[in-house]
Parts: C-alpha cells; sequence; structure tokens
C-alpha cells in the first residue's frame, strides 16, 4: 500500500515550442525567413492574380517561438530541445518531448535519428544515454528505470514489445484507464531495465515492429502515433527509504499529417492517412480548448492520442514540442498549418510538481525496526546499569493485575515500597491508582446512600416533611446520637497514615556476590586487553584499512574533478580552434582535413586525458566496493566485540563460581570476522580485456559501446527469426 504526494504545488509554465527545417537544396529563400533573435519565422506568400483585381489575400505571417533550429545538428537539437527536460526527471518532474508536422518533414529522424549511425541518434536513445549517466553520477540514489513503447495505429493500441518470448501477446485488448494519480494503458508492458544497452535493445526492439508504408511524399512513411516511456523512481540509499520520488518522460513521435492530393495514397494506405488526420486534427482541437481560458470542458476523450496524452498536455510536465516542417516552396501551406499549430501550443499552461511518495508499508517496516533498535540500545543501558530482567513489551492483564495488587497492599500498609522499573511500570502505577481511587470514591458513595437519604436544601417541601417526622429541628440538625457504625470526614495525621515511607528512591536488591562487580565501561577496557584483544585487534585492523580507502577514495575523487575540468577547458580551446580555422577558411590535401601543430596537441591532449578520467574513474568504482565491503567487515567486529564482552562479562560475575569452568569455551576465543588482508582481488580476464579494447577502438568514443551492442544483438535475433521462419516454410513445402 502506498500513496502519492506532491512535495510542493508546481508553478504554471508555457509549453516551449520549436521549429526544425529540414534541410534541401531548393530552400525558399524568398518565402521563408529567420529573425536575428534565432527565435521567430517569417512567411511570405504571393497574391493569386485568379482572384481578381480586388484581392485581400493574407500574404505575410510571422512566428515568434522559442527557437528555430536550421541546419541544426542532431548534437545541438538534443541540447536546446531535451536535456532540460530529462535531467529535470530525476529530480522527480515529469517531462514530455513531441514531435509533430507534415509526412516526410523529420520527425522520426528528430526523435528517433538513425540507428545504424551513432553520431545521427536522435532525441529517444540520448535520453536514454543521458538517465544512465545520471544515475552513475549520483551513487547516494538507488534509481530504478523501467520503459514501455506504444503504438496507436487506426484508433488501435498495440504493444511495440509484446514480441518478446516473456511478454507474448495480450489475451484482452489494451485500454487507457485514468485514476487519480494520471493516466495509464492497461495491458502496457512495462519492462525493467538496469543497463543502458538493455534499454537500446528493447527501443530496438519495439522500432522492428513499428508500421510504415510508402507514398510519394515520403517512402519510410511512419503509420502510426508512438509513444517511448522511461519511468523512473530513486530511493535515497543515505536518508529514509519511506520517501521516494517518481517521474515518468514521455517521447513522442507523432504520424505526420498529409495530403492526399500530394501523398496519392491508395487502399490500406488511404485508411491510414484518414485515421492520421482525424486524431492529429482532434489533437488541434484539444490545444485550442487547453489555450482557451475560458473553456471548461477539454475534449481529451475524441481520439486514443489525446486520451493517452492527457497528463501531458496542460497537466502535471514539462512539456517540449519540435515542429518540423520543409523549407521548399512546394510545401509552404502544410508549413503554415504546422506553425499555426506550434503557436497554438505556446498558449498552453502546464503545472509541473515534483512527484513524492510514500511508502506505508515501509514506514511500519522502518518504524519496527526503530523499536527494535530502540529496545537494543535500552536493553545495553540496562545491562551497564547493572538492570536485569527489564521488559519493554507492553503489558498484558496480568502484569496489570499484580500492579494493581501491588497499589492495593501499598495503600494498605502491608507493602512497603512498589519497585521502580521502567516508565511503562510506572505509569501504569499512576493509572491503578487511580483505578483504586475512583473504585474507593463509589464504594463510600455507595454506603452514604444506604446509610443517609440526600435531600436538597432547596426542596422546602422534603425539609418541611423531615422536621414534622422529628428526624431534624428548626435549625437544619439531625435529631438522636451516633450509632457508632457512621464515619466522619478529616485528615487523619502523617504518623497513622498507612504504607508510611521512610524512603524515597528504590533500594537496590543485594548482590549474588559477596563483592560489587566493576562497572561496564571499566569491565570493558580489561576485556579489549584480555579475552577480547584478538577481536579487538581485527576490529583496528578493519578499521584501518577502512579509513585508508576512504582517504585513497577522497584523492581519487580530486584527481577525477581536476582532469574533468582540465578536459572541459582542452575542449574549450579545441572549439576555439575549429571556429578559427572555419573563419580564416580550411585548408585540405587528398581529401584530409589540415590542422596546426597546437590544434593536434590538443587533439592528443584531450585522447590522454579521456584515457586517464576512465582509469581513474575504474579506480574509484573498484575502492568505492572495497569500502563497503570494509564497512560490512567493521561493522561485523563490533558486532562480535560486544557479543562476547556481555558473554564474559555475565559468566565472570553473575555465574557461580563452581558452573564457571563448565561454561568457559573450551580454548582460545572462537574466530572472528576475517582479516581484509585475506581478501585478494581477481584480475582481468579476456573478456574483460576485450570490452576494454572495444571500447577504446570505437570511433565515437566508450560512450557509443551499449548503442552498437544493443543494435548488433536485436539484428542478429531478428536475422536468426528470419532464418528460422524460412527454413520452416521450406520444411512445409
Amino acid at each position: 500500500m502506498m500513496w502519492c504526494k506532491n512535495a510542493r504545488m508546481g508553478t504554471r509554465k508555457k509549453v516551449h515550442a520549436f521549429v526544425r527545417v529540414k534541410p534541401t537544396d531548393d530552400f525558399a529563400h524568398e518565402m521563408i525567413k529567420y529573425g536575428d533573435d534565432n527565435k521567430t519565422i517569417d512567411i511570405h506568400l504571393k497574391k493569386d492574380t485568379r482572384r481578381g483585381v480586388v484581392n485581400n489575400q493574407q500574404t505575410d505571417w510571422s512566428f515568434k517561438l522559442d527557437g528555430v533550429l536550421h541546419d541544426a545538428s542532431q548534437d545541438l537539437v538534443y541540447e536546446t530541445v531535451a536535456k532540460d527536460v530529462v535531467s529535470q526527471a530525476l529530480n522527480g518532474y515529469n517531462g514530455t518531448i513531441m514531435c509533430y508536422g507534415q509526412t516526410g518533414a523529420g520527425k522520426t529522424y528528430t526523435m528517433t535519428g538513425a540507428t545504424e549511425n551513432y553520431k545521427h541518434r536522435g532525441i529517444l536513445p540520448r535520453a536514454l544515454q543521458q538517465v544512465f549517466k545520471m544515475i552513475e553520477e549520483h551513487p547516494t540514489q538507488a534509481i530504478t528505470v523501467r520503459v514501455s513503447y506504444l503504438e496507436i495505429y487506426n484508433e488501435s493500441l498495440f504493444d511495440l514489445l509484446s514480441t518478446l518470448p516473456y511478454v507474448g501477446p495480450s489475451v484482452t485488448p489494451m485500454t487507457i484507464v485514468g485514476s487519480p494519480q494520471g493516466v495509464f494503458i492497461k495491458g502496457l508492458s512495462v519492462h525493467l531495465t538496469s543497463r543502458e544497452e538493455d534499454a537500446f535493445s528493447l527501443l530496438f526492439e519495439g522500432e522492428t515492429n513499428r508500421i510504415i508504408a510508402s507514398h510519394t511524399m515520403n517512402k519510410n512513411s511512419s503509420r502510426s502515433h508512438c509513444i517511448f516511456t522511461i519511468y523512473m523512481e530513486a530511493h535515497s540509499r543515505t536518508l529514509s527509504d519511506e520517501k521516494y520520488i517518481t517521474s515518468k518522460i514521455n517521447l513522442v513521435d507523432l504520424a505526420g499529417s498529409e495530403r492526399l492530393g500530394k501523398s496519392a495514397s491508395e487502399g490500406r494506405v488511404l485508411k491510414e492517412a484518414t485515421y492520421i488526420n482525424k486524431s492529429l486534427s482532434f489533437l488541434e482541437q484539444a490545444i485550442i480548448a487547453l489555450g482557451d481560458q475560458k473553456r471548461d470542458h477539454i475534449p481529451f476523450r475524441q481520439c486514443k492520442l489525446t486520451h493517452a496524452l492527457k497528463d501531458s498536455l496542460g497537466g502535471n510536465c514539462n512539456m517540449v514540442l519540435v515542429t518540423n516542417i520543409y523549407g521548399e516552396a512546394a510545401q509552404l501551406e502544410e508549413t503554415l498549418s504546422s506553425l499555426r499549430f506550434a503557436s497554438r501550443m505556446k498558449l498552453v499552461t502546464t503545472e509541473p510538481a515534483i512527484n513524492e511518495k510514500y511508502d506505508a508499508e515501509q514506514m511500519v517496516k522502518n518504524l519496527e525496526k526503530e523499536l527494535a533498535l530502540l529496545k537494543q540500545e535500552l536493553a545495553i543501558h540496562d545491562s551497564l546499569a547493572n538492570r536485569t530482567l527489564v521488559n519493554y513489551d507492553p503489558m498484558d492483564e496480568i502484569q496489570i493485575a499484580e500492579i494493581n495488587s501491588q497499589v492495593r497492599r501499598y495503600l494498605e500498609g502491608t507493602l512497603d515500597e512498589i519497585d521502580i522499573i521502567n516508565l511503562r511500570q510506572i505509569q501504569e502505577v499512576f493509572n491503578q491508582f487511580r483505578v483504586v481511587l475512583s473504585q474507593q470514591e463509589q464504594e463510600v458513595e455507595s454506603t452514604l446512600r444506604r446509610k443517609y437519604t440526600l435531600i436538597d436544601k432547596n426542596d422546602f417541601a422534603a425539609i418541611s416533611a423531615v422536621q414534622k417526622a422529628g428526624l431534624m429541628d428548626v435549625d437544619g440538625h439531625l435529631v438522636g446520637e451516633p450509632d457508632g457504625q457512621g464515619f466522619g470526614l478529616g485528615v487523619a495525621p502523617f504518623s497513622t497514615r498507612p504504607g508510611k515511607k521512610s524512603k524515597s528512591k528504590k533500594m537496590f536488591k543485594e548482590q549474588l556476590r559477596p563483592s560489587t562487580p566493576p562497572a561496564k565501561p571499566v569491565a570493558f577496557e580489561d576485556f579489549k586487553n584480555e579475552r577480547g584483544s584478538e577481536i579487538n585487534r581485527i576490529f583496528k585492523e578493519n578499521k584501518s584499512i577502512l579509513n585508508e580507502r576512504r582517504k585513497r577514495a577522497s584523492e581519487t575523487t580530486q584527481r577525477i574533478n581536476a582532469i574533468k575540468r582540465e578536459i572541459d577547458m582542452t575542449k574549450e580551446a579545441l572549439n576555439f580552434h575549429k571556429s578559427l580555422r572555419e573563419k580564416q577558411g580550411e585548408y585540405e590535401n587528398k581529401g584530409l582535413m589540415i590542422i596546426d601543430e597546437e590544434e593536434f596537441l590538443l587533439i592528443l591532449k584531450l585522447k590522454d586525458l579521456k584515457k586517464q578520467y576512465r582509469t581513474e574513474y575504474q579506480d574509484l568504482q573498484d575502492l568505492r566496493a572495497e569500502i563497503e565491503y570494509c564497512q560490512h567487515l567493521v561493522d561485523q567486529c563490533r558486532h562480535r566485540l560486544l557479543t562476547e564482552f556481555d558473554i564474559w562479562y555475565n559468566e565472570s560475575f553473575f555465574v557461580p563460581e563452581d558452573l564457571q569452568a563448565a561454561l568457559k569455551p573450551g580454548g582460545s576465543i572462537r574466530p572472528g570476522m576475517m582479516p581484509l588482508s585475506r581478501i585478494v582481488s581477481l584480475g582481468e580476464d579476456d573478456q574483460d580485456r576485450f570490452s576494454r579494447l572495444q571500447q577504446t577502438m570505437l570511433p565515437e568514443g566508450p560512450d557509443s559501446v551499449s548503442f552498437y551492442n544493443a543494435k548488433v544483438k536485436t539484428e542478429q535475433k531478428h536475422n536468426y527469426l528470419k532464418t528460422m521462419m524460412g527454413l520452416q516454410q521450406t520444411h512445409r513445402k
């Protein structure tokens, strides 16, 4: 059982909208112009002379967005559009990045990129890489990553990862379900991934299952909307684990809008285009409604796309839109339509807030664990104070009845004092005093009612009747003498009170031995020097090794930070040389770029620094593992030392001398922990050396290893499946 609570109310913010122009040799320079701020794009259309002399046709439009990406690399697109959204996800903020535009304008290239080439990878694989890099940079947090891949094709939901052998096809169709925590897809498989390579494998698996088709505008046109979702859950390793943060990143690749006259779609492709245009039209209606502050109802349920994106559109998330457009004059009408959509999207506001969750079951476990630790600590204090047989559990009925009996005997004077054991017992003693007092008051009142008749002084009729009966005189005094059976109320002298105390403090019972045992702190020092000397030696040795490893880890961390700063400075110097070379003009010799000696030395220096960084980082990882193991050994030694001391102390001072010889272990002290010096490190095997060599030899650097490994494994799997299917068909023939 768990419940979710936002840490604080989110602040409302506008959706960020960017436009990316597809590179072309036939760019319409006279019709499309960019502003100097790199955020404005102006469109100019020539008037249609066929409309006659009176022609009020609009010819000029200007769109103000958050950025115009023209001739931008995949690196620049990701840095501008997605990096901040992904980084904030680790802090508990949901994020959505959506690509929208005409068919063939580059939406899938922007979102997924060319999976065959690492440099041309898109927003989605780069986001996965950033997530796992952030996990490495936050060792104090235990972060789990899960992914899902949804396809919406012809208003039907499909799981692109259902082809995995451990998933299988779903028996019941998937549905979109709303809940207080948001919208989720019932029946969609969600996959736990702990490595970057595994995440890439899931991405490539889903990509191979997407539905594409060919038409005149695009030979590999996506015929469905796809939503790749990254779910993150972060628990602190150092703070309470009952509170944690969750977030999700929706990466949405929309199918392209198309004019049927231009795409010349027929048959199945025509049906697909109809569904695509219809869902995009509903999406635009929802965006218009969200941008209108006076609208109360937002039509999210008109289609599966808007219903699935309900949380992303104006909900609790950071929202970014990338509008892909053509730069050619022939596509200007569709470009205008896409830019209008981007402008409307900028009017939409979201309210991102941190998603904090509290695990009720874990809270109970933590409280129970804390209670057990407090009981253990109390037991240690009681042992050091020579207090034995102290129970801190809630009292049962038998114990409460015993305390009630002690209170009664104390009041009657048959018990001189009540021994003080713990706070719970003191509270119960006071409670039983209240119970006894209440019972005595009830007994007194019952006795008085049996012996006397109570008359209200203001009841003159009752008083007159009593006087006529001769039971009361005119002054209100009772007539007759007391019969000796009644009693009066007053204050008894102190010397006559039952159970008089001569002392106010509890007396300790006589010790079993005639000599008083030494205080535990003093005895503990003697134990460490004598019987516990071996365990104490191992404890000190392990603690010394732990401190030494911590010191080395701190020094290694400082070196890594220094190398990282030097790498950044070297990169800045290289970028400066590159920009200077581009301004002065680049020189080539037989197709090879010519660079000066200083830039060449900087490249070599950067290569060496990266090699040093990888080596130092690996050393730091090894040291962290050693520190964790050393801490475990130190904790075990400390526990063993205290346990052995308790046994020795009780045997030495509380057990009769004639039994001590039988209880002592025969021989030396039982072995404690294995010294850390016995631990040997495993050498690097052939597979490790191959992986390291592969990392250094790959052209894009070590970061591309996971990408290429996942790509190769996915291709091998599908080639194997194709081969097996072909063999089966041949066998049937």
